[in-house]
């Protein structure tokens, strides 16, 4: 009897050791499958890249024509970082000169320019007080009201970012330069705030407006900064220009007044 119960006893051993190397194998191969998976995601990731921007050559998705297209091909390719000074966004002097001598800070004079039904504190003066945007980043309609928690729904945009001009050649500018290059309204754009803060410093192959119907003219406006003050662009910075202005062919610089 006890030969019996010992014998059953190895086999039920015999039989949980069986489906426990089972139930191993199966993990095991699990396993194995998602280690596949992943390294076929990261080769997708790193060569789908490529392909497309090969076919977009190809199918001449970075071909542009006008004035906009025209100028960009002009501009010096850098994409090498050079070594230089660490960026400093106060060496560009925003809102501390008043070059058209009104006695307004260039924030007001934005404002002013860019927002419709203007309202400021003072008759004559320069703060606005309230006014209303038709947003060229999002297409919404933003009602101004000056104040501590609502001054920030309404931003100055630098459409060339102070830390993207920097790189592109900014670094080298004496302080005069960089501080009519900080406060030039033919850079500057009234615009959302929660856009200009998700923008940040980015150039266009990072982001682009959330309403797609301005972005040509977005581009174009980077562009003819960049030609003015004579920064560079990078390869992939180039190319996401080419890829909007494909789709808005003769696309004009805007006019620096």
């Amino acid at each position: 009897m006890a030969r019996r119960f010992a014998g059953r006893y190895r086999g039920r051993r015999r039989a949980a050791g069986s489906a426990r190397f089972r139930s191993t194998s199966a993990l095991e191969r699990v396993l194995v499958l998602l280690v596949i998976v992943a390294m076929i995601g990261v080769t997708i990731g790193l060569v789908l890249p490529r392909v497309d921007g090969t076919i977009g050559v190809m199918t001449g998705r970075y071909q542009a024509t006008g004035d906009a297209a025209q100028t960009l091909e002009g501009l010096r390719v850098q994409d090498r970082p050079r070594p230089g000074r660490q960026y400093r966004r106060d060496s560009f002097g925003f809102k501390q000169t008043d070059v058209d001598g009104n006695g307004c800070n260039i924030r007001e004079d934005v404002l002013t320019r860019d927002l419709r039904q203007v309202r400021h504190t003072t008759p004559g003066g320069c703060k606005v007080s309230s006014g209303v945007l038709d947003d060229p980043y999002t297409g919404k309609t933003i009602t101004f009201i000056r104040g501590e928690r609502t001054s920030a729904d309404v931003q100055i945009d630098h459409v060339v970012a102070l830390e993207n001009a920097w790189k592109s050649g900014a670094d080298t500018w004496d302080t005069a330069r960089r501080y009519r290059f900080g406060n030039d309204p033919y850079n500057l754009l009234a615009v959302d705030g929660p856009a200009n803060q998700e923008k940040g410093s980015a150039s266009a192959d990072y982001w682009l407006p959330p309403r797609a119907d301005y972005r040509c003219a977005y581009v174009a406006r980077q562009i003819g900064v960049k030609d003015k003050y004579g920064l560079s662009v990078t390869s992939a910075e180039k190319q996401a220009m080419m890829g909007v202005l494909h789709g808005c062919p003769g696309q004009p610089l805007p006019s620096d007044e």
